[in-house]
């Protein structure tokens, strides 16, 4: 963190679902749901990749599913708003499909319920907010999810489907205090004057969200709507997108460590995605029932191998128990090998569409979010 006068600054981001790379996110986990709906043990591994006029599908697949990737592709482009040509991206551009059958030699390990594939990954937990994530992160969130409703429910009616969202928070000690500085990045139609765009953006997203937190807002000279000034065309015309490259605005918005694999577009056989659930369940829970304040869990696994070849709990210094305790704890909450976290988290089913945008910690309705008391 940023050391200042007042205490320890730290900012995190989030990114608008119709971000290029969150559309990609969302094409790849789309299609996951739709291959899983049919075939709870399919074997999926799917980039995305959207560019100017361009929706390209890559990436492997071992199933016994019937799905049109062109139609789950077009039909959820058309769901996050695009669909407007002249953007120069639209769910009408170009499609290319370049999926192929899973490599026979990642399927030998993963279908003997070993590992898809070798990696690290990280689960955190801390008492800064209900939601037990990182106070910076969870506003970040809040924010591009209030950009995307007040889009879609019709309250800004000039936005477009593309935004951004930063938040600085100050801290004394270990305890967030404020929100020193807040900044937007929104695309909006081109008759809506820039003091508009600022004063509805400060109104309608900032001010809600920080109210619901308790927080204030900052000094107007600490809030950027639209840094650049205007921003009209939104989307992969303007930056192209990739699935999983926003794995921090997925995690705990640099907070924590993270792991060295993204999610979206993989079954849950791939521990890139289910390990990172896992490690977020332990720690979550350690921190919910009480035995420390604060939590980060590692996971190591190789491919074909079942089992975690490292499993790690740091509470930095807040354990109100022995660590043997903390240990044992885990091992009754949840079986680590790979079969023993899809069966108990009961992850090889659709439900992977509503981790694509806004982080895939802290949210309701997903399992490894589930507290067991």
């Amino acid at each position: 963190m940023a050391k200042t006068d007042q205490g320890r600054l730290f900012t995190s981001e989030s990114v608008c679902a119709g971000h290029p790379d969150k559309m990609a996110d969302a094409v790849s986990d789309a299609i996951v749901d739709a291959v899983l709906a049919q075939d709870p043990h399919a074997h999926i591994g799917v980039e995305t990749v959207v560019g100017a006029n361009q929706i390209c599908l890559f990436g492997e697949v071992k199933t016994t599913a019937t799905v049109d990737y062109e139609m789950v592709a077009r039909q959820k482009i058309t769901a996050l708003g695009y669909i407007n040509p002249e953007w120069g991206f639209s769910s009408a551009s170009h499609f290319s499909n370049y999926i192929h059958e899973q490599s026979p030699e990642i399927a030998i390990g993963a279908d003997q319920d070993g590992a898809g594939d070798q990696g690290m990954m990280f689960g955190y937990a801390c008492r800064e907010t209900p939601e037990f994530m990182p106070l910076p992160i969870t506003l970040a969130h809040a924010l591009t999810r209030r950009i995307d409703e007040a889009r879609e429910r019709g309250k800004l009616t000039w936005l477009r489907p593309d935004g951004k969202a930063q938040v600085t928070v100050r801290y004394e000690g270990d305890k967030p205090v404020a929100v020193e500085r807040l900044v937007a990045a929104v695309a909006h139609d081109e008759h809506v004057p820039v003091t508009q765009v600022r004063t509805d953006t400060i109104r309608q997203v900032f001010k809600p969200v920080l109210e619901r937190y308790g927080l204030a807002l900052p000094v107007d000279k600490d809030i950027v709507v639209n840094g650049t000034g205007l921003w009209y065309i939104p989307g992969p015309a303007s930056d192209a997108g990739l699935t999983g490259r926003k794995i921090v605005v997925d995690t705990y918005g640099g907070y924590a460590r993270v792991g060295g694999g993204a999610f979206s577009g993989k079954d849950p056989s791939k521990v890139d995605r289910s390990g990172a659930y896992a490690a977020r369940y332990i720690a979550k829970n350690i921190v919910a029932v009480g035995l420390a304040d604060r939590c980060e869990v590692g996971l190591a696994y190789v491919i074909g191998q079942p089992r975690p070849l490292m499993q790690t709990i740091e509470t930095f210094g807040t354990a109100k128990a022995p660590y043997e305790k903390l240990y044992a704890y885990m091992d009754k909450l949840i079986d680590t090998s790979v079969r023993g976290i899809i069966d108990t988290l009961d992850l090889a089913r659709p439900i992977y569409g509503q981790t694509s945008a806004y982080g895939h910690f802290g949210k309701s309705g997903v399992p490894w979010e589930q507290i067991v008391q």
